[in-house]
């Protein structure tokens, strides 16, 4: 995958990355299906398409633990606000 491919997966938000995940997912499936019936000639794209999902998994598990952390300091600067009235 080229960098400008990871990129622009990296700056789509968590929805349109599970899209694509389950569009992913359906190419995998396909390119399994060929490869059983020997019609797949470059079997590294199977590879790349397992490596293309773990990255917009991992994307989305970095962007979620981010979200969890800034929620959680908005919490606490308003738990400081509060103690101060």
């Amino acid at each position: 995958m080229k960098k400008k491919q990871k990129d622009d997966i990296k700056l789509k938000n968590i929805e349109e990355l599970k899209n694509l995940i389950k569009e992913s997912q359906g190419i995998l499936f396909k390119l399994r299906l060929e490869k059983t019936q020997n019609k797949l000639k470059n079997l590294k794209a199977i590879f790349l398409e397992r490596k293309k999902i773990a990255l917009m998994l991992t994307i989305i598990n970095q962007k979620a633990k981010l979200e969890k952390t800034v929620a959680e300091e908005r919490i606490e600067k308003s738990k400081k606000i509060i103690k101060r009235r």
